[in-house]
């Protein structure tokens, strides 16, 4: 009877003191979920107000929740008189060791959600960067995805990306075309510069605000450089530069604009200077 007695006060005082923390580790913890539940629930609404990038939304949201979900478990572990210092210690060891060996990726990432919060760029926008051009298709959290004029697809680290130069043709709204020509010196100026705009003016795909644009480049020996310069949609780009040269040369043609031809000097000993063209 007497060991039955000792038996039943051990209990009862393992109950008011382990008991009382367990129902109080119990209590935090539900609580604390729900707190967190309504945590991701502000920080989601705050991030659609601030038009965050819906990809940074879902990765941001779970890293919040995860974070704040490995704090309540140490917290309450510790209610329960776990030691949580050794816990703790792992934890930070880990982490370093994951941040080491993924640092290249842990840069591109952070490159990534520079390039989405930052939005020097967007998808569909022709960019040029590391020596690449093309139209985005795609900015993944690691990579932006390029589309060549030529059909390739080019992926780029966004760490190096966010780093370095990025030319932006679309920003603007339009980009100039520049297209170069050598016409014999003979040829009237103002009449070269009305029919090659004329003929940009006739492509559907040139604007006609701002106007091409007609000008020396450049006089040489027997030749004059003349650069013709109408301006499209970003896009468009590759498309006007081939069909608004086909149109200048049947312009030429119509109206007998003579175009440069090569010229050959052959000098003889004792002798004039003759041109063969």
């Amino acid at each position: 009877m007497e060991n039955v007695t000792v038996y039943t006060n051990m209990f009862l005082t393992w109950i008011s003191t382990f008991g009382l923390n367990l129902l109080s580790a119990l209590l935090a913890f539900v609580i604390g979920l729900y707190l967190i539940n309504w945590l991701g629930r502000l920080f989601n609404t705050s991030m659609k107000k601030g038009k965050i990038d819906v990809s940074l939304q879902s990765f941001f949201s779970s890293l919040l929740m995860a974070g704040l979900r490995v704090l309540l478990l140490i917290t309450v572990a510790g209610m329960l008189g776990i030691q949580t210092t050794s816990f703790v210690a792992i934890i930070g060891a880990l982490g370093l060791a994951v941040g080491l060996a993924l640092q290249g990726s842990l840069a591109n990432f952070a490159g990534g959600v520079l390039i989405l919060v930052f939005k020097p760029f967007k998808v569909g926008d022709i960019i040029e960067s590391q020596g690449q051009s093309g139209a985005v298709i795609e900015i993944q959290i690691f990579n932006t995805i390029l589309l060549t004029p030529d059909n390739k697809t080019v992926i780029l680290a966004n760490g190096a990306v966010s780093n370095n130069t990025v030319v932006n043709y679309s920003r603007h709204g339009n980009i100039r075309v520049d297209i170069s020509l050598e016409i014999e010196p003979q040829n009237d100026m103002d009449i070269i510069r009305q029919i090659a705009t004329n003929a940009c003016l006739k492509h559907p795909l040139v604007l006609q605000d701002p106007a091409p644009v007609v000008n020396v480049s450049k006089i040489n020996a027997g030749k004059i450089a003349i650069g013709i310069c109408p301006y499209a949609k970003a896009h468009d780009y590759w498309t006007v530069f081939f069909g608004a040269q086909e149109l200048i040369k049947k312009a030429f043609d119509e109206h007998q604009i003579a175009i440069s031809q090569p010229h050959f000097y052959i000098t003889q000993r004792n002798s004039p200077t003759t041109a063969i063209a």
